[in-house]
């Protein structure tokens, strides 16, 4: 305590009762004790405060749902995940166990383009043979027989083997415009081949190359030179030729008019089946070639028809 001090507290007591007055050195020692507690309870108080603080920042995170923390700003976020791919339907089945299995892709090749085999007959019914139009009936109808179902080409005997049933006919046939009465126009001698399997179109190749190796052979009294001619759009596949010979009589002789005949003749394979129409003529003339390729058509239609 200080010396003024000290003098103003002696004064103090002279005039008042000096029992009444604690000794200086005893009020120093609860000054110094009142500060003591004065500092204590600053230093709770401070702890109080900051365990206030900790309960509250606990209070704010655990917070509800509807409350969303974000990270500190320099804290950088966490990179959003990627969406994996979801498979189509068309690639997803439920297994055996109600989960989703994986299918493989199906391989199975598609045939674009390619038609149906054809069943290989074993018999040949009348149906098989084409009607001619009602323009070109002469009304003498069809006759089947035996004989030869192609000409002679230098002795060669293209498609004779692997068969395995044949028929033959004959029909006459008049032009549209042809009056009624009148002789026919030409005449067919109408063929259909079965072969077994795979003869059939070895047999319209036998037919070219016996065309290709027969350019010309004596037919009667006149010379007949062979050729093959374009063909397509009948059938799988076809073949064309021409036997051009000089203009003869009655009687077989040159006719000496420079004039010539042609006779035309067209096999045409579908499946198995080869069919024929040897255009024969009528008391000579030339094969009217829109006229033959008009019946190669129905001929075609005509056996379709019967194979299904």
């Amino acid at each position: 305590m200080s010396r003024e001090l000290t003098g103003f507290y002696r004064s103090l007591a002279e005039d008042t009762d000096p029992r009444g007055l604690a000794a200086p050195d005893l009020v120093r020692r609860y000054a110094d004790r009142r500060a003591r507690t004065r500092a204590a309870l600053g230093v709770l108080t401070a702890a109080a405060l900051v365990g206030g603080t900790a309960v509250g920042a606990q209070f704010v995170l655990a917070a509800g749902p509807d409350t969303q923390i974000g990270p500190p700003a320099d804290t950088p976020a966490p990179p959003s995940p990627v969406p994996s791919e979801t498979p189509t339907p068309s690639a997803i089945s439920p297994g055996p166990s109600g989960s989703a299995s994986r299918q493989p892709p199906s391989t199975s090749p598609t045939r674009v383009g390619v038609p149906p085999p054809v069943r290989t007959p074993t018999s040949i019914p009348d149906s098989a043979f084409f009607a001619l139009a009602a323009a070109n009936d002469t009304g003498a109808g069809s006759r089947f027989g035996e004989g030869q179902v192609l000409p002679a080409l230098c002795g060669a005997k293209p498609g004779a083997s692997g068969t395995v049933r044949q028929r033959v006919r004959t029909v006459p046939f008049k032009l549209a415009g042809t009056p009624e009465g009148n002789i026919p126009d030409g005449l067919y001698r109408h063929s259909i081949t079965i072969y077994r399997d795979g003869r059939a179109a070895a047999a319209l190749d036998e037919l070219r190359d016996a065309v290709r190796d027969c350019p010309e052979q004596p037919v009667g009294n006149v010379t007949s030179r062979q050729k093959l001619l374009p063909s397509s759009g009948y059938g799988d596949e076809s073949v064309l030729f021409e036997m051009r010979s000089p203009s003869v009589d009655l009687n077989g002789d040159p006719a000496g008019e420079g004039g010539e005949d042609v006779r035309l003749i067209r096999a045409i394979r579908v499946g198995t089946v080869v069919t024929v129409l040897w255009e024969q003529g009528w008391e000579g003339g030339s094969s009217p070639k829109p006229q033959v390729d008009a019946d190669s058509r129905r001929a075609v239609l005509a056996i379709r028809n019967w194979l299904g």
